[in-house]
């Protein structure tokens, strides 16, 4: 039996998610350090700071991979989403409240808010015979905090223009012109998932809007410095919502269970249309 073109996407946009999760472990294991904002760095006074890096490492590197076992894909993922939302509110939004005035930290507390709410769009996708209760919030605060990620983006365009246009690649001409176009695309992207006729189509443009940001932007800046771990860090970020656009483009039945689904006994759901099974 063939898969259909929607489970194939699924497919690549949990390991587009799951891959930038491991390499983030890779990252901690190789600096000792929190070199990503998917766990933002932990306060300097807290001792043994590299052996809780190399440990997160290595809990990563088994997060991303149990992501793309259906068995542990789903408590992962929502392991992994909790513990990211906490990180983010309790090591990320302090420092960006505090700067309102600086957009690299509202930046690396978005990014943190769209890793936990993209933990948890996987949770909610992870292919099960049954819808699950919750699994529509689950989705729900995922499109939000991407959403919300774009939409914020876009603006930092706007208000920080002379700071992108530096990182527009040389042989593109009209540098600050793509700059505020992007900008227009982020929002535009961001506005058009929030609105039900429009939200596969934005998803699906965003998808490859920042899936060509990797290769034509991230990557060759990446391999022009290999050194720099915060360029790495960014090409795998971008992948990982390029992959979880892809996964917001899919049709509602691939996304989320039915509103209309019941719960069975034992906790899962079965859909109003069809014969609850025997217990």
């Amino acid at each position: 039996m063939f898969s259909s073109p929607s489970s194939r996407l699924a497919a690549i946009g949990r390991a587009f998610f799951a891959a930038a999760i491991v390499f983030f472990g890779v990252q901690h294991l190789l600096y000792g350090e929190f070199v990503t904002r998917l766990l933002p760095p932990w306060p300097a006074w807290v001792p043994a700071r590299a052996w809780w890096a190399y440990a997160i490492g290595v809990a990563l590197l088994f997060a991303g991979v149990a992501l793309l076992l259906p068995k542990f894909a789903r408590r992962t993922a929502l392991a992994l989403g909790a513990v990211t939302f906490l990180s983010a509110l309790l090591l990320a939004l302090p420092p960006a409240a505090r700067n309102l005035s600086v957009g690299l930290e509202w930046t690396k507390a978005g990014k943190a808010l769209v890793f936990g709410g993209g933990a948890w769009l996987l949770a909610a996708m992870v292919p099960g015979e049954f819808a699950r209760p919750g699994d529509a919030k689950l989705a729900a605060v995922g499109r939000g905090c991407f959403s919300g990620f774009m939409i914020l983006c876009g603006i930092q365009h706007f208000l920080w223009a002379r700071f992108v246009v530096a990182l527009v690649p040389q042989w593109i001409p009209g540098a600050m012109a793509w700059t505020y176009f992007a900008g227009v695309a982020l929002i535009a992207g961001g506005v058009g998932l929030l609105v039900p006729r429009t939200a596969r189509l934005a998803a699906a443009l965003s998808a490859l809007m920042i899936f060509t940001w990797v290769i034509v932007l991230h990557l060759p800046r990446a391999l022009a410095n290999l050194h720099d771990a915060n360029e790495a860090t960014a090409v795998f970020e971008a992948l990982a919502f390029s992959g979880l656009a892809l996964l917001l483009a899919l049709p509602r039945s691939a996304r989320e269970p039915s509103p209309t689904a019941s719960i069975r006994p034992d906790g899962l759901a079965y859909s109003d249309a069809s014969t609850p099974p025997s217990t």
